[in-house]
């Protein structure tokens, strides 16, 4: 992960272990997860394995974050990439719903 972070010129940094408070959006993330995950019991990995997914789908796209202006990722992903085109390798796009 270290070499890859440096091949692309990104600073990879850890926090002190035991300090959750500095890592508060990561812990609140999981938090996230923890409660949709508490919803329903699973009768297999791949239903969990499903349902991961399609959370993560609508977080990304339709989920706004204070600390994006409240917009969702993907958008403020694609207001980058016109800006910043040379950050990027794929091209930015909406892909289909998790129940399409």
């Amino acid at each position: 992960f270290d070499q890859e972070c440096q091949a692309h010129g990104i600073e990879h940094r850890l926090i002190k272990p035991g300090r959750p408070q500095t890592n508060g959006m990561v812990e609140r993330f999981n938090g996230r997860i923890s409660d949709v995950l508490s919803t329903r019991r699973y009768v297999s990995g791949e239903d969990l394995e499903q349902t991961l997914k399609r959370y993560a789908w609508l977080y990304n796209h339709h989920i706004p974050q204070k600390a994006l202006h409240h917009q969702s990722p993907i958008a403020v992903m694609k207001e980058w990439q016109i800006k910043r085109p040379e950050l990027f390798t794929k091209r930015v796009v909406n892909h289909t719903g998790p129940d399409n």
